[in-house]
């Protein structure tokens, strides 16, 4: 149970009690009423900000509204006190026994504690990685396939219907540079000394495995062909090849994408053609010549001549945009319009798509051609990753001797393991560039956040497993743990532990919502850092321990404890396709 989503209905029945006593009017606007965790801990449980965001419209002072309203909460069940403060807010304390009921919901539930019908099964399309097939995917790949992974996991946990996609840039020029660079590696297979690679060749080692594996399969038969016979057969030997190998790294990030969709299939099939169809029907396309861009360089798709145009600008987006090439091919707009269109199609109005940090000024005219082509009934909502700054005890790792140019996903997770590589690409906002320093990420040491948290797992669980041994005779089955005297958990530290616990629920809803799972991140380390806390509060004071064998009542209570901080944080980490440990060796 949402137990902050629970209160924010109670204060708008108060609220609405209040509009049938004739003291607020009707027809006010609750939306932006909220109850949220108090910054400081000290003034409450909970805290309202409805006075302060309804009074303008009530033509009320926010302080007396507030009064009203939080002598109305006073007489709800389950709060000790409301009282204002400040210009308007109210603070709420709540009844121990509302806790307690909360920590027995968490030890009944076990990780699925938090799981919500928020989506209500709402279609939502997570598109992310769709990495260009021509190598494997880097570091910086990774990030991307991380926060739309986990985004994905996010989304089903609060109830929508996800479809993780990849799309395949299959369709422009550098699968034809692709084919080129294969065959030079299939020559080479054949034992042609093919010297240096040409400058604009894919270099990397990489496609020496293509190379061998066309002449295992077809022998010499393209050594002598003219490149219009060989260049479309090698084009979809290597475009295969580098999908088999990009597949093979996700699935070792444990990544498995439902969809896979083609960029040349979807244009091949006349996907485009009804783009501009639909975009004729609605008069928003038309013939003209684009103003260069002032002060900054052209786009890719401008060109000084009259060209076919999208009325972007009707949607939001700075420019109308072309849809043709001066050679008379589509622009990657127009493909992607074709795409996007197509997930609507396929029955998403909710589209999310994870792009990399050169894609960002993409996004206006992708929002626009998504509004132009559902009529608005489709949105699209667009997660940029910044750059991975790969480092090795604070210097830069720049070069692989396998890609040639680059730092590949599959030598960093070969190095410290998925599980790493998966929280740590999702401790900072994808906004927001961040270090990987392949020594740090696995130090056993506080400052490393995947340490942190997976500590405090493994600490739950070794006292559990301890309390097996020494204490045989208490039932540890989580809902015999339900049956505690929870009561008797009465230090504030523990307290303070459970109403962090209580938080989850709304933590996850509101991630979901914002589409932000690094905040999961930051969940899980503040309950991380409150455990230890109380771990180490034990160690001082030998009647915080959690296992005390002359008080057999308090230390069921305390395991019972344990076990939920040891669910909410296993739930997390399922969230990011992380293994919580059971033991740090």
């Amino acid at each position: 149970m949402n137990l902050f989503k629970e209160f924010r209905g109670i204060v708008i029945e108060q609220l609405e009690a209040l509009t049938a006593e004739g003291r607020l009017p009707q027809g006010l606007d609750l939306a932006r009423v909220a109850v949220e965790p108090p910054r400081d801990p000290e003034h409450g449980d909970m805290a309202t900000n409805a006075a302060m965001v309804l009074a303008k419209a009530a033509a009320s002072k926010p302080r007396d509204l507030a009064e009203a309203l939080a002598d109305k909460l006073s007489a709800v069940d389950h709060v000790s006190e409301a009282t204002v403060a400040g210009p308007g807010f109210i603070n709420l304390r709540l009844e121990g026994a509302l806790w307690m009921e909360q920590l027995r919901e968490i030890l009944r539930a076990g990780t699925a504690y938090g799981a919500s019908t928020l989506g209500e099964g709402q279609a939502v399309n997570v598109e992310y990685v769709s990495a260009n097939p021509t190598g494997p995917l880097t570091v910086g790949h990774a990030r991307g396939a991380v926060v739309g992974d986990a985004l994905a996991a996010l989304l089903a946990k609060v109830g929508y219907a996800v479809t993780q996609e990849y799309y395949i840039n299959d369709a422009g020029g550098q699968v034809d540079v692709l084919a080129r660079s294969a065959y030079l590696r299939y020559r080479e297979a054949l034992g042609e000394d093919i010297g240096a690679i040409p400058e604009g060749f894919y270099p990397g080692d990489y496609l020496k495995e293509t190379g061998k594996a066309l002449a295992e399969r077809d022998g010499d038969k393209w050594m002598a062909a003219e490149e219009a016979d060989w260049l479309p057969v090698l084009r979809r030997f290597a475009i295969d090849s580098m999908m088999d190998l990009i597949r093979r790294d996700l699935a070792a990030l444990g990544v498995h994408q439902e969809v896979f969709s083609s960029e040349k299939d979807l244009v091949e099939a006349g996907g485009v053609d009804a783009v501009l169809s639909q975009l004729e029907d609605q008069g928003l396309i038309y013939t003209g010549t684009l103003e260069p861009p002032k002060g900054k360089p052209p786009p890719d798709d401008w060109e000084p001549r009259p060209q076919l145009l999208f009325k972007a600008t009707e949607f939001g987006d700075d420019v109308d945009r072309a849809l043709k090439k001066s050679d008379g091919s589509w622009t990657y707009f127009a493909n992607d319009m074709a795409y996007h269109l197509d997930k609507f199609r396929r029955g998403f109005p909710m589209m999310i798509d994870v792009w990399g940090a050169d894609h960002g000024g993409y996004i206006k005219r992708m929002q626009a051609g998504v509004k132009a082509l559902t009529q608005g009934e489709g949105a699209l909502d667009v997660k940029v990753c910044q750059l991975v700054n790969l480092k090795r005890g604070g210097a830069a790792v720049k070069m692989s001797k396998r890609a040639g140019t680059f730092v590949t996903l599959r030598e960093v997770i070969d190095e410290v393991g998925k599980d790493v590589v998966r929280f740590i690409m999702l401790t900072r906002k994808n906004d927001a560039s961040l270090d990987f320093d392949l020594e740090k990420v696995v130090e056993k040491s506080l400052e490393n956040p995947v340490f942190y948290v997976q500590m405090a797992h493994a600490r739950c669980r070794s006292v559990l497993r301890l309390a097996a041994q020494e204490l045989p005779e208490v039932d540890l089955d989580p809902v015999s743990l339900a049956g505690a005297d929870l009561n008797l958990l009465t230090d504030s530290g523990e307290l303070g532990l459970i109403k962090q616990l209580a938080e989850w629920p709304r933590l996850l809803e509101a991630a979901a919502e914002a589409h932000e799972p690094h905040r999961v991140a930051f969940y899980l380390y503040d309950v991380a850092a409150a455990l230890h806390a109380q771990w180490n509060r034990g160690q001082n004071q030998a009647l915080l321990r959690f296992l005390l064998p002359d008080e057999p009542q308090v230390t069921r209570a305390r395991l019972a404890l344990l076990q939920a901080v040891a669910f909410v944080i296993a739930s997390g980490l399922e969230v990011f396709g992380v293994e919580p440990v059971e033991e740090l060796r």
